[in-house]
């Protein structure tokens, strides 16, 4: 997903599976800052054939003021995911989120560096 002016994407990863057809599809997950100080969580299945990058508002599963709250609901998601992925037989290693990948553009972005 990229940046939009309203926001700031800080994390996300992309999982490879395929749907209940057999048709390969993407899974984006990622955490981003909203206005307000908002942490928010979002997941999107084949994001790139979208008409736009703006990601409808049910593509969000978690909205909240505690970044150990974002990180919970995204590695949850993230965990869900790799599984039902194993298990179609796309077993992929992803990475969680973790606190020390947020903070750095966090300070970037809340300091405008």
């Amino acid at each position: 997903m990229k940046r939009r002016q309203s926001s700031a994407v800080f994390a996300q990863r992309v999982l490879e599976g395929v749907d209940d057809a057999g048709v390969p599809e993407r899974v984006v997950i990622w955490i981003e800052r909203k206005q307000g100080a908002v942490w928010a969580v979002g997941r999107s299945v084949n994001p790139q054939h979208r008409r736009s990058e703006e990601p409808p508002a049910d593509d969000f599963i978690f909205e909240g003021y505690e970044l150990e709250d974002a990180l919970e609901c995204a590695n949850a998601t993230l965990d869900d995911d790799a599984r039902v992925s194993a298990q179609d037989g796309r077993a992929a290693s992803v990475d969680p989120f973790a606190r020390e990948e947020l903070l750095k553009p966090l300070e970037r972005w809340f300091f405008g560096h």
